[in-house]
This record gives C-alpha cells, structure tokens and sequence, in this order.
C-alpha cells in the first residue's frame, strides 16, 4: 500500500504527482483507478509539455516498487504508461518516451519472468505506434541483447521457459518492425546486432517438431502462432528477410552460416535446407544473387571440410538455385560455374591424393571418403546442370562454351582446369564429370537454328573428346549432339537401334531444313561425318555406342538433310560398311558385325524417312536375306546377350552387302544427283589425328576430284615422299613455312565465306579465262610445234603422233610439251 500524506502536503505537491498518485488503489487487486486515469490523460493531452515530468515520477515509481516486489502496483503503473503512450502523439512525447524505455528496460533486468514479459508487452505496443519524426539519439541495442538472450532462456520450468521465448522472439519482432519504420533503421542492420538476432530465431526455428518445413509460408492459426515458438520465430525471420534491402541483405545472412556451422547442421542439412529456402522464398527476388553469392564464398572457406559438410552446402546451393531460377539468378553467372568447378578438382584431387596415400592397404575409412567425395562431385553435377537449364538461352550457351573450355584435352593449351598433378586417372574423372555436367546444361535446350546450338568454337572443342580411347567419354558427346541437334523430341522414339518396319508409326516430327542449317552442315558436315567414321572404329565400342551413333545419324537425316546431305550420309554407310568388310584396322569381330547392324539399321531408318520405293525395296531384299543367311549382321541378332560370331566376313555373298550401284540405280531415278555416290567417302584429315598438318577445304576437294569417274586413276603417279631422316629433318625446319600456309588457307576461307559473291565470282570468272587461254596455247603448240630438223609429227584423225619430238619450252615455266 502506497505511503498516505497528509492534507496540507499533498496540497503542496504539483498536480500531475498528484494525479499520478490518484490512479494508484489502496489495494493493487482493484486495479487503475479508471475516473482519474481519464483525468490525468485529459492534463497530458491539454499540457504535453508536462509529459516528461509525469513519466519521469511513473518511473521512480516502478522502480521503487520493483525493488519492494510490489508487482501489483508495477502492473497498474505500465498499464497507465500504455494507455498514455496511446494518446498522446506529440512532439513533447519523445522525453516522455526515454522514461518509457527505461521502466520496459527495468522490467527486463528483473529476474521475474512475469516483468520480463510484462516489458515485452508494453515495447510491443510502443513498437506498434508511428512517430510523427525520427529519434536521432534513440538506440536500441540493450533490447536486442536482453530480447535475443531471453530466446535462449532455459529455465528448468518448461512452461516457463517457453514463455519467456516466445516473449523474446516478440521482443526481437517489434525492435524490428520499430527500426524499419524509422529513419535509423540501418542501425538494426549493422553485424552486431545481426549476428544476436538471427541465430536467436535459428536457435527456436531448430526446435520445431512434426511440422512441415518446405520453406513455403505456412499459415498456422493465431494461436499456434503464439504457442509455438519455432513458428512464431520462422515468421519472424521471414519478416526481417523480407525488410532487407541491397545493401544489408549480407549482414543478414552471414549469421546464417555462423549457426550452422556451430551447430554442426551441414551434416545432415535438413534443417539447413529449410533455411535457406526461407530466406530464398523472402527476400525480395532480384537479391537472391546475392544469397547465392554467400553460399558460394562459405563453400571457398569449408572447401577443406569434410566430404559430407561440403556436399551438405553444395545441396543448399542447389536448393537456392531451383528457387532463384523462377526470378533473378544476377550477372555473376560466370562466377557461379567458375567456383563448382575449382571445387569439383578439388574433390577430384582429395580423393585421388587419399586413394594415393592408403595404396597397398585397402581399408574402410579409405574407401568411405572416396565414396564421400563422389558424393560431393555429384551434388555439384547436378548443381551445374540444374543451374545451367534453367539459365535463359543467351546465357546458356555461354555456360555451354564455358564448361567446354574447361574440359582438359591431352596436348591442349586451352583455359581448361588444371589437372597436370592429377595424372591421366584424374584427368578423366574431370573430363567425365565436366561432360556430364554439359549434358545437364545442354538437356532441353531448343535453339532455333544449329548454328546457334553448336557455333564453330564450340563444336570443334566438343567433338575432340569423341575420338579418345575412352567409350565412356564418346557416349557422353554424342549424347550431348542429341540434345543440341534434337530440336523436335524424336530422340525418345529413336532410342534402341533395331529394324524398325514402318517409320511412320514412330510420327516422327520435322521442319523444312532451313537456309541456316543448310549451310552448317556445308562448312561443318564432314566434321560431324568424321567424328561418327573414326567412333565406329573404336576397338572399345560396346551396344551403347552404337546405339548412339545410329541415333546421331538419325537426328542427323531429321533435322538437317536435304538431298546434298542425303547422298553424303549414303556414302558415310556404305564407308562404314566397307570398314567391316576389309578390316584395315583388324577391329574384332563382334565390331565389325555392330558396324555392319548399324549400317542396316540406319540405311532402313533413312531409306523410308525419303521414301523412295526403288531403294527401299534394295534395303529391305539385303535385310531380308541377311535374316536367312546371316542373322548377325542386324542388330536385333548381334547385340543379343549371347550371339554366335562368324568366323570371317570374306566368304559373304554379295546379296548381304548394300550396294552403291544398286542405291545410285534407285535414287537416280527419283531425281537425284547420283554421280557423288561413287565417289568414296574420305574423313577429313585434322591436327586432331596428331597429323603435321591439317586438310584445308582445297586438299580434301583435290581427293574427292582425283577419283571422280573418267579420271584415270590407275595412271596416276604415286608422288608419297620417302620417310627417311633427312625428309624428317626438313619437315621439322619447315614448321614456320608451314605455320603461314596454316595462315593463308585461313585467310582463304575466311575470303570465301564472309566476301561478297559478287567479288568472289567475278575472281573466279578471271582465274578461269587465264586458264582457258592457258589451254589454248598448249593445244596450239601440241599440234603445231615449230620446225624441227631432227623430228617430224604427224596429225590423223585427231591424235597427234610424235616421231623423236624433242622437248620445247614455253614461257610457262611449270608448263612443257613433249
């Protein structure tokens, strides 16, 4: 009971003492006087000047009974302090306001857990109010360390404990909402005070139990809301993510990884998943870069963890990237990709270097980590390859040339990743793992024309790794050719090599071949041609890679075959029949019948998709008889389980082998330009080859041009050089002449394709007259030479016959007649 004086005294006493004492009961249990509440809110209405005084005795009084424990008079004191606070709205309530904050502080301090949230209370309702202008010199930072230390509370008491909690995370709700809505509000923003905040909400968030956590926004009830403290703080920390802006979206997300990493939560990372799709699902879209960013930078600092911590964070990312690809994943695309793959050698050389340390003695432990570290390869796999999908098309074929740069080739000095000290093992795990991944990139890819889909840069890189002595590595190639090249999904029902009856079933779809795709394939055809030659001549082929070779030719004959293309895929066939035929390279037998049921397969495939009846009636006789006489040259037979083998391929009849002839006789008749079909197919010969020098344009049109028919090639002079040392010698000292021819046939070509036709026409126009003139004076000389004392000729008939006709010598000095 509150001390009584006398009359004349409290005639003395200032009003508002008095009328603050008048709202005091004799017993606490009767509650605020409400009559002279209203009246000493109607004086601090009419005279805001005296506000500071009023709330200055209001707070001796609590603290002195606080001290007494005189917590009924405590209650009617902050319950009078509320109701004022509500109705004055002055300027003069500021000093008002620090005498306010300093009984909700006295509360705080109190070991009473019934003040504690009797403080909480009041400082929710204080944060609720909007100021008219800012508080330059308010700060709150003892509220931050009082309300993130009651998040903490364990008291013995559960009851209370989670009482106290739930007051805290209320506590840490309105210092946040009274800083956002203030001027100051960078102060709430700054490390320290992020780095109480955040992992006070983390530590409640850990502690739920049975609800789901998608990192969807949950919508429990009110009171689930204020009963569960893991719900109340996820809320919570959804609306401080959600406050974030550029400039401090790290301040409040570096704490995150703080929390993890005390706790341990990488391994398992449910609970780190669920975080981070909170935050993800929160912030404001275009700043979701910069969480990813975040990850990316704590992964460079865990990067000597264990296997499982940083698979843990490389799940995390994946789940960010999944939900940052619906809106803005930010420029620093390039960046991402740069940090997975420095982190997928860095697996690579952890597992190699403990495979190298624990050589001769196999234990557990050892082969635990390496199974560790492939999981930690494959999680980033799959991180690039989901992140690369959902990259808009511009920026996916970045990536795509980016991630190919990066695939070592033996003898390359590209910017590819180092893997010098990983030896040739880890040299193909990384050239594996960087293929699979630019398959993921590359899956569901639809350019409009191929030349977008597989430009000069990136093709010839990609088509390198196709001809190492590695099957697995030609399967992922091809396999990411299909995706580029498949722009229709026809893929699917391609899938299997087999005789197929009637293609239409397969309602296979197509586009007319556009101008773009018809002159791809005149300047990068026989490239595509010879990397499906020299795959079939792999010693190492198994079902799978004929598999994808016939599927490759297919893709081919639907997207880009017009009849030019057409009759060069023929003459591919029947070049790879001849392979399984003679056997130059003495591949094994189960090869050559492969090669020979791909051919099948594939001359089936293309001779219903031009529907020629001629043809397909050839093809389908040759099927026909090979399932009577010779069951394993189909596929349906060969790549059996158990087939048995020929001995040789000599002894066949004729009537099992696709004929040029026969083709050329059934396709010409429908119109097409057959004389091509004679002319065998000859693969490009590159630098791939580990040749001294590559083929230009000229030197393979030169060999097609010698074998046309009414060429006498049994005439031909065989000019091969004999291999000798001094021949060598010469060749080693020409590597400078032959580095500026490399440079004019460049220059050559670049002329031809990117110089006006006009230009180029009227060029060639000149080189032909100066031949023809050429021409003419030879003939002359040859019919008519000068007289000669020692030799006579003779014209009859058209033929020029030379009796002991010396030699004359024109002024064309690479020119003589006999």
């Amino acid at each position: 009971m509150p001390a009584r004086v006398c009359c004349c005294c409290a005639a003395l006493r200032p009003r508002y003492k008095r009328l603050v004492d008048n709202i005091f009961p004799e017993d606490p249990k009767d509650g605020l006087v409400k009559a002279d509440m209203e009246k000493l809110t109607f004086y601090a209405v009419s005279a805001p000047e005296k506000l500071d005084r009023i709330g200055a005795y209001l707070a001796e009084r609590l603290s002195r009974d606080v001290v007494r424990h005189r917590y009924g008079y405590v209650l009617i004191a902050m319950e009078a302090l509320d109701q004022l606070l509500m109705a004055c709205h002055s300027q003069s309530i500021k000093p008002f306001v620090e005498s306010f904050l300093h009984m909700v502080a006295k509360l705080l301090e109190s070991g009473e857990p019934k003040l504690q949230v009797l403080g909480t209370n009041s400082f929710v309702k204080f944060a609720n109010i909007e100021e008219d202008t800012p508080s330059y010199h308010r700060r709150y930072d003892f509220f931050v360390s009082r309300f993130s230390a009651m998040c903490h509370s364990c008291d013995h008491d559960p009851e209370i404990q989670k009482e106290i909690r739930i007051a805290g995370i209320r506590g840490i709700q309105g210092v946040v909402r009274k800083t956002v809505n203030d001027e100051l509000r960078a102060t709430i923003w700054e490390p320290q005070h992020m780095d109480k905040i955040v992992p006070s909400l983390l530590f409640n968030m850990q502690k739920i139990e049975d609800v789901d956590r998608t990192g969807l926004p949950s919508s429990p009830t009110g009171g689930e809301k204020e009963e569960n403290p893991a719900l109340l703080a996820e809320n919570c920390f959804r609306e401080l993510l959600g406050r974030a802006t550029y400039g401090i979206m790290n301040n409040a997300v570096r704490p995150v990884f703080a929390h993890l990493d005390h706790h341990k939560l990488w391994d398992p990372n449910e609970f780190a998943v669920s975080c981070f799709k909170i935050i993800m699902y929160s912030i404001q879209a275009q700043y979701s870069h910069h969480v990813i960013q975040e990850i990316l930078r704590h992964l460079d600092v865990c990067k000597r963890d264990s296997p499982r911590v940083r698979a843990g964070i490389i799940q995390v990312l994946l789940e960010a990237v999944a939900i940052a690809a619906k809106g803005s994943i930010g420029p620093a695309v390039l960046e991402v990709f740069n940090t997975l793959l420095k982190h997928l050698r860095i697996s690579v050389d952890f597992e190699l270097g403990d495979r190298r340390s624990s050589a001769g003695s196999a234990t557990f432990s050892t082969a635990s980590k390496e199974s560790d570290e492939r999981i930690v390869q494959n999680a980033i796999i799959q991180t690039i390859g989901f992140f690369g999908s959902n990259l808009p098309d511009y920026q996916r074929s970045e990536i795509m040339m980016f991630i190919m740069g990066k695939v070592p080739v033996f003898g390359s000095t590209s910017q590819s990743l180092d893997t010098s000290h990983l030896g040739d093992l880890g040299t193909r795990r990384i050239q594996i793992m960087l293929l699979r991944s630019l398959l993921m990139v590359t899956s569901g890819y639809k350019a409009t024309t191929i030349t977008n889909a597989l430009p000069a840069p990136f093709l010839d890189p990609l088509l390198s790794p196709s001809l190492m002595e590695d099957s697995e590595l030609r399967q992922l190639v091809l396999e990411i050719l299909h995706n580029l090249i498949d722009r229709h999904d026809n893929r699917a029902k391609l899938r299997g090599i087999r005789i197929i009856p009637d293609v239409s079933d397969l309602k296979i779809k197509r586009d007319k071949i556009s101008r773009q795709d018809v002159s791809f394939m005149k300047k990068h055809g026989q490239q595509l041609y010879r990397h499906i030659y020299l795959g079939c001549k792999e010693e190492d082929n198994v079902q799978k890679n004929f598999e994808l070779l016939y599927t490759s030719l297919a893709l081919t004959t639907i997207e880009l075959a017009n009849e030019e293309v057409v009759i060069d895929l023929i003459r591919l066939a029947i070049a790879l029949q001849d392979i399984a035929i003679i056997n130059e390279d003495n591949l094994p037998m189960f090869n050559r019948c492969g090669v020979m049921a791909l051919v099948a397969a594939y001359l089936n495939f293309l001779s219903q998709m031009i529907a020629v009846p001629a043809f397909c009636q050839h093809v389908s006789k040759v099927i026909e008889t090979r399932s009577l006489e010779a069951p394993y040259f189909l596929p349906e037979t060969i790549f059996k389980d158990k087939c048995n083998l020929p001995i040789s391929l000599e002894k066949h009849e004729k009537n099992l082998f696709f004929l040029t002839n026969k083709i050329a006789e059934s396709l010409g008749g429908s119109g097409y330009s057959v004389e091509r079909l004679s002319v065998p197919y000859v693969p490009q010969v590159t630098d791939e080859d580990r040749l001294s020098r590559r083929k230009s344009i000229v030197d393979t049109v030169s060999i097609q041009v010698d074998i046309l028919p009414g060429n006498n090639t049994e005439d031909k002079v065989n000019n091969t050089e004999e291999i000798t040392f001094e021949a060598l010698k010469k060749a080693i000292d020409n590597n400078g002449l032959e580095e500026q021819e490399k440079e004019k046939r460049r220059l050559v070509i670049e002329k031809f394709q990117k110089a006006p036709f006009e230009e180029i026409a009227a060029q060639c126009e000149t080189k032909a007259n100066l031949l023809h003139d050429r021409l003419a004076q030879i003939l002359e000389l040859t019919i008519r030479p000068p007289p000669s004392p020692s030799g006579t000729m003779t014209v009859t008939a058209g033929h020029a016959h030379y009796q002991s006709v010396p030699v004359y010598e024109m002024k064309f000095p690479d020119l003589c007649v006999y």
